[in-house]
């Protein structure tokens, strides 16, 4: 009863504050989501417009262990904004729009489908990128895993918090460039059932990818456990220059 209620009150826009019946309101939605960035199928790195490339060079010289990523938004204002109150203030609620603007960029893509660009498969697990003990109980929260439920409801996916661990504890990503990030994340996530993984399209979820070290490390972990295909879905992508 109390959902049905709060469905039926206007709620502030997360933007720009004005009330009505979405967490994006309308005007907001047009400014910060307009015409779609053409991005790289497997980084997500935006691609010059008009360019007519299928893919990044970066990808093209060294493909890494994922195979796709979707990202529904560039990390950059009002949008991060959005993430760091999510993952330093609580407010779980962003993680549903994320989840919704997610879920909107999968529909794109697989609406874009054409003979130079198979139809975009969808996963059948999605697995948040996990957090290490001493970081859920210091956040209370995985951040991940608050936007893959709505993600998965929304996708009809499959979630599984489970299908990977961490195991060492690491710094932050944030706080490390280059080399020390690909040390940072190296050998530090576990599967335990591979049955779970082997043959299967896995999708990771998480919020923001930058480097992609993380990403591709979880990644590389799941196709040695048997993964046909690594999927991506991240709310916010760095801009390039932001990525090393």
């Amino acid at each position: 009863m109390a959902k049905a209620l709060a469905a039926l009150l206007p709620c502030p826009c997360v933007l720009c504050g004005m009330h009505g019946r979405e967490a994006l309101c309308p005007p907001c939605r047009a400014q910060f989501l307009g015409e779609p960035v053409a991005r790289c199928p497997v980084c997500a790195d935006p691609l010059p417009a008009g360019c007519g490339v299928l893919m990044c060079g970066a990808c093209v010289a060294r493909r890494p262990p994922y195979d796709a990523t979707v990202a529904a938004a560039a990390y950059a204002l009002p949008w991060d904004r959005l993430v760091l109150e999510l993952k330093f203030g609580g407010q779980l609620a962003h993680a549903q729009l994320f989840a919704e603007l997610l879920a909107k960029a999968v529909r794109a893509l697989q609406a874009a489908s054409s003979p130079a660009q198979p139809a975009f498969a969808v996963p059948v697990l999605l697995c948040p990128v996990p957090l290490g003990p001493g970081r859920l109980a210091e956040r209370g929260f995985n951040q991940a895993l608050e936007i893959a439920r709505p993600l998965g409801r929304l996708l009809g996916i499959a979630v599984a918090p489970r299908l990977a661990e961490r195991v060492q504890e690491t710094s932050a990503q944030s706080k490390l460039h280059g080399s020390r990030r690909r040390a940072n994340v190296a050998h530090v996530f576990a599967v335990p059932d591979r049955a779970l993984v082997e043959g299967r399209h896995i999708g990771i979820v998480d919020d923001v990818m930058s480097s992609g070290q993380t990403l591709a490390e979880l990644a590389a972990v799941f196709k040695r456990h048997g993964a046909a295909r690594v999927t991506n879905f991240v709310f916010a992508r760095t801009p390039p220059h932001h990525s090393q």
